[in-house]
């Protein structure tokens, strides 16, 4: 197997397993974790597409990894205003 393979499988395995959570209702979209494993699956399935230079999901996953990224941020900046 190669590492494209690896990491791109790893990358949608994570972006499947939050939206799994979350549609069963075992984790809310606004968590940490949500967005932390649409983060992570998002920037690996990214790498993989760079590995095998598929532009179309280079810049998918890259826009939606931006994005969890950003959304954590704002998570993380939320709570810290709530203490």
């Amino acid at each position: 197997m190669k590492s494209s393979d690896i990491f791109g499988t790893l990358g949608v395995t994570l972006l499947l397993l939050a939206f799994f959570l979350n549609l069963f209702g075992w984790i809310q979209k606004e968590s940490k974790g949500y967005i932390l494993l649409n983060f992570a699956g998002a920037a690996l399935a990214c790498y993989a597409s760079v590995l095998i230079k598929f532009l179309p999901f280079i810049i998918l996953e890259g826009t939606w990894s931006f994005v969890a990224l950003i959304a954590f941020i704002r998570v993380l900046t939320r709570s810290k205003r709530s203490y």
